[in-house]
């Protein structure tokens, strides 16, 4: 009996049989499934060529179809439906130039990465396991499928991905496969940096942490990724305690923590990241270093956005012994007396008329953080006409 995670996906490779071609669960999911992990994507292997699959099923996107690859839409989920397959030479070194279709299940895993990820069940629950990926599963050892350097020389991503399911699984790597990492570990340069930063970002969230940054330590594997090997010593000083990591935020304002010198804004361009995890970073690491100085206060929480509360907690962890938690967030949180800028009482426009004759400058903005800060820490009232007086007796000074 399937497990409940597979039963809609069976009805594709229902269909699929139905019409005379073989199909299986295959990869990560069946890994995930003999580990009792929780199962993410569930992808499917099939003699069927893609035309063909796009002809038996009513919502199909052919996201690769020339690789084979195409998105089965189904009770509003989606499922990766990928033709058996051997592929050609990588000269990109992320896809194969040519592919050539097979029929049998076995040749179609011969082209996995790792025994682990060589797995195909089908929808009576048997596994075929043509390279032992069982067995290391039993043994918890990452094993390339063939020879490593190939696989590594394929695609260079597949070095970060094994740290990355050392990370995860907390699995050792064989020694063969590690000599192999090792010899081609130079060759991650050639890769676009967003799929290094999306794998190291996975790497950092695995419950296993330690173990991976020790084989990430081990390939020397830092010193071939941006700003990383410009200062390749700011991965030995990771903290003793380090934990998990849940997003790139997070790690990019742990480095910064670690090494002052070399700015967010420096580790965000050369890591091609988004807006969003800018602002994250920056933000962790203003409460960081506040929280060192000063410890857990109103102006510190009034700053830290919201999203950001788990993240500052897990970040303190790493570097300070006395550790807020949530709860003191939060505690802190419900007593401010305002929660935005917006809510104070007075803005720029009343600070600029009170001082008409002065030119506009940055001593507006300055003079308003400081009556904010005022306000939130409780030693002035959010009131206009205390505010307009404590202004008054502390006008701007802009000699």
């Amino acid at each position: 009996m399937l497990p409940k995670a597979f039963y809609e996906a069976a009805d594709i490779i229902e269909k699929l049989e139905k019409h005379g071609y073989k199909a299986y669960f295959v990869g990560g999911c069946v890994r995930d499934l003999l580990l009792d992990r929780p199962i993410g994507d569930i992808d499917i292997a099939t003699s069927a060529k893609p035309g063909t699959v796009q002809k038996l099923f009513q919502t199909v996107i052919p996201v690769g179809i020339e690789h084979g690859t195409v998105i089965v839409r189904h009770n509003r989920k989606s499922y990766e439906v990928t033709t058996f397959r051997l592929d050609g030479a990588y000269s990109d070194r992320r896809r194969p130039d040519t592919v050539h279709f097979t029929q049998t299940i076995e040749q179609d895993l011969m082209r996995r990465d790792f025994t682990i990820n060589a797995l195909a069940m089908n929808i009576k629950g048997e596994i075929t396991d043509p390279f032992a990926g069982k067995r290391d599963l039993e043994h918890e050892m990452i094993r390339t499928v063939g020879d490593g350097f190939d696989r590594f020389h394929e695609d260079p991503l597949r070095i970060i991905r094994a740290l990355r399911f050392s990370s995860q699984l907390g699995f050792q790597i064989e020694a063969n496969t590690l000599q192999n990492m090792t010899k081609v570990a130079h060759e991650i340069e050639h890769l676009a940096i967003e799929r290094i930063v999306d794998e190291l970002a996975k790497l950092f969230a695995g419950s296993y942490i330690k173990t991976g940054i020790y084989y990430l330590k081990y390939t020397k594997l830092h010193h071939h990724i941006p700003v990383l090997k410009d200062d390749p010593s700011v991965i030995d000083r990771l903290p003793v305690k380090l934990v998990p990591l849940y997003s790139l935020g997070e790690v990019i304002a742990m480095f910064h923590y670690i090494e002052p010198d070399i700015d967010i804004s420096t580790w965000t361009k050369n890591w091609k990241c988004a807006n969003r995890t800018k602002h994250e970073a920056m933000n962790l690491s203003a409460a960081l270093f506040y929280f060192q100085n000063n410890g857990l206060n109103q102006w510190l929480v009034y700053r830290l956005d919201d999203a950001n509360y788990n993240g500052f907690v897990r970040l303190a962890k790493l570097f300070f012994t006395d550790v807020p938690t949530i709860q003191d967030i939060n505690r802190i949180k419900k007593s401010l007396p305002i929660r935005t800028r917006s809510e104070l009482a007075l803005n720029g426009y009343d600070i600029k008329a009170m001082f008409p004759s002065m030119k506009e400058g940055p001593w507006i903005r300055d003079l308003l953080q400081t009556v904010e800060k005022k306000v939130v820490n409780g030693t002035l009232a959010n009131n206009k006409s205390a505010l307009k007086e404590w202004i008054k007796w502390n006008p701007p000074d802009i000699n």
